[in-house]
């Protein structure tokens, strides 16, 4: 059987600086862009807010999930327990709300371990893995092991419960350290607190939530809005892989070597992605202000953007217009084109109704 892994202090003294020099350039270039980007929206809460649920429905599904953004946004629609992937929805919510508790924090205080557990009580609040010490650092061991393989046959064995605290104390102090390079750095933290795996459940999506949550804090980022489990998802096998390579072989560099690559790609989607949401913003905007004619514009854009999915009730609501034109206005969209139903109402179900175009670029 194997031994449970101790884990390397922090910072690390054999990091070969000189093989990242082009690497941490590029990256550190291209988040830059991404952040000019972010900051050139007035709104990007709203005008991202279905990438952040994205982001939630990606990062789940490395864990095994299986509902799409559009099964999570037609539930939270018209939202029903005997919901297809009710479950899984349900974990990816949680996701999301796990990362806007973060954000909320981070307005007052910084990361800390206490934060970590309060996420994590949150991403396992009422779903799978609630009865697995919710909210608390574990104190029994745990492993990685191939699905109903005993420890016996265990690819990797955390750090004992007994090694646990100092492993995470070291992290934490380490997470505030002022390191040569953020992106280093975080591709560092990443894969310690994987290699930790502090909790007996959700170990994958708390790391990957930190990442974005590193990035504003340490003022890399304006918005907490990183999105990178795409492209992890998108390279799942090298991304088990390279984290292996580091408890196996103690290859820490190939491990900063595959981060640095992905957060240049996924920067390089991410901004993309927000360049066409914010250009689709813009015609919409003419589009909406020409079709109703309406001082409620903005309002109408805003809340379509927000929720791409929605019913008149959620649309009434987001958009705080008078229930009466609310109505008026949404029988405008759908015959300007703007938006479709996807949903027939009924005497006691409301119409549901996407604005596809959005889900289009969000994919």
């Amino acid at each position: 059987m194997k031994e449970p892994y101790l884990p390397s202090d922090l910072p690390l003294v054999s990091v070969n600086w000189v093989r990242f020099v082009s690497l941490i350039g590029q990256a550190n270039a291209e988040i830059a862009r991404y952040d000019g980007i972010l900051q050139g929206i007035n709104n990007p809460g709203i005008l991202l807010s279905p990438l952040t649920t994205r982001e939630a429905v990606l990062s789940s599904k490395i864990e095994g999930t299986q509902a799409s953004l559009e099964e999570v946004l037609e539930y939270e629609a018209a939202p029903s327990v005997t919901a297809d992937k009710y479950d899984d929805i349900q974990e990816i919510i949680n996701c999301r709300k796990a990362m806007r508790f973060a954000v909320q924090w981070l307005n007052k205080k910084p990361i800390t371990l206490n934060l970590i557990k309060e996420m994590h009580a949150i991403l396992l609040d009422s779903v799978r893995g609630k009865d697995k010490h919710c909210g608390h650092f574990r104190t029994t061991q745990n492993y990685i092991a191939k699905a109903g393989d005993p420890i016996e046959k265990a690819l990797f064995v955390p750090p004992a419960p007994a090694h646990l605290m100092d492993a995470l104390s070291n992290f934490e102090k380490y997470f505030h350290h002022e390191e040569k390079d953020r992106l280093v750095q975080l591709a560092v933290l990443h894969a310690q607190f994987e290699i930790i795996h502090p909790f007996l459940d959700g170990n994958g999506r708390i790391g990957r939530l930190l990442i974005p949550l590193f990035l504003f804090e340490k003022s890399v980022l304006n918005s907490p809005m990183f999105y990178i489990s795409e492209y992890l998802e998108d390279n799942r096998a090298e991304y088990y892989v390279r984290l292996r390579a580091i408890t196996d072989d103690g290859k820490w560099d190939d491990w900063i070597e595959f981060f640095l690559k992905a957060v240049i790609a996924q920067a390089k989607t991410n901004s993309a992605k927000a360049k066409a949401i914010l250009a689709l913003y813009n015609a919409k905007k003419e589009r909406i202000t020409e079709i109703t004619h309406s001082q409620y514009a903005i309002k109408i854009l805003d809340a379509i953007f927000a929720r791409p999915i929605f019913n008149s009730a959620d649309f009434v609501k987001t958009s705080k217009i008078p229930r009466a034109s609310a109505l008026r206005l949404l029988a405008q969209l759908k015959n300007g084109g703007v938006i479709d139903t996807i949903k027939p109402g009924g005497p006691r179900k409301a119409e549901v109704f996407a604005f596809s175009k959005l889900l289009k670029i969000v994919g």
